[in-house]
């Protein structure tokens, strides 16, 4: 499930992307187009689960509000000094985005899918580190761009979106979208 980017918040993450590029070896980034917020993680789903899984998100998409959401801020995980994975921070939103993601961990615990157990990290995965170890040069980077506002925009729907991995990297494909309804 992810919350898509318009294309004025994907086109100024392409631009972070190169910043922190052009400081930063061995980063995998994501390509513009496939930048997203994730709201949860499947895995692999047999494709006779799929409307099962279709149905209870609506359900969770139409108990849910629409809200407002910002971009702000880069960092990393675990760490900016011991990066694994490059991202971008939500700044306002967070919370109802949380919300969302509880209420889909709700509509698919009944269909045996595990609720995550850390706790919800709202954010934009820009690159993952091929093999993490420090990097100066990425963790400067990352400081500097610790307060740069990226956009906000009105998250007014759930995406189910399938990903498929290649050696290129992964591709994604939106499956269905639900209004939030509330």
């Amino acid at each position: 499930m992810a919350i898509l980017l318009p294309d004025a918040l994907r086109a100024a993450l392409a631009v972070e992307i190169e910043r922190l590029g052009s400081r930063a070896r061995g980063v995998g980034w994501i390509v513009p187009e496939n930048l997203h917020l994730t709201i949860k993680f499947l895995g692999g789903v047999e494709p006779l689960r799929v409307e099962r899984v279709a149905a209870a998100l609506q359900a969770a998409a139409a108990a849910a509000e629409a809200f407002e959401l910002a971009l702000r801020g880069v960092g990393a995980f675990p760490s900016p000094a011991r990066p694994r994975v490059i991202w971008a921070g939500v700044h306002a939103g967070g919370g109802a985005m949380a919300a969302l993601a509880a209420r889909v961990d709700d509509a698919l615990g009944p269909l045996d899918f595990p609720r995550d157990e850390r706790p919800f990290s709202a954010h934009v995965t820009l690159g993952r580190v091929r093999e993490p170890r420090r990097d100066p040069a990425l963790t400067e980077a990352l400081a500097a761009g610790a307060e740069r506002d990226f956009g906000r925009f009105r998250v007014e729907q759930l995406t189910l979106m399938r990903s498929d991995l290649s050696p290129r990297g992964a591709r994604y494909t939106a499956l269905a979208a639900w209004p939030l309804g509330r």
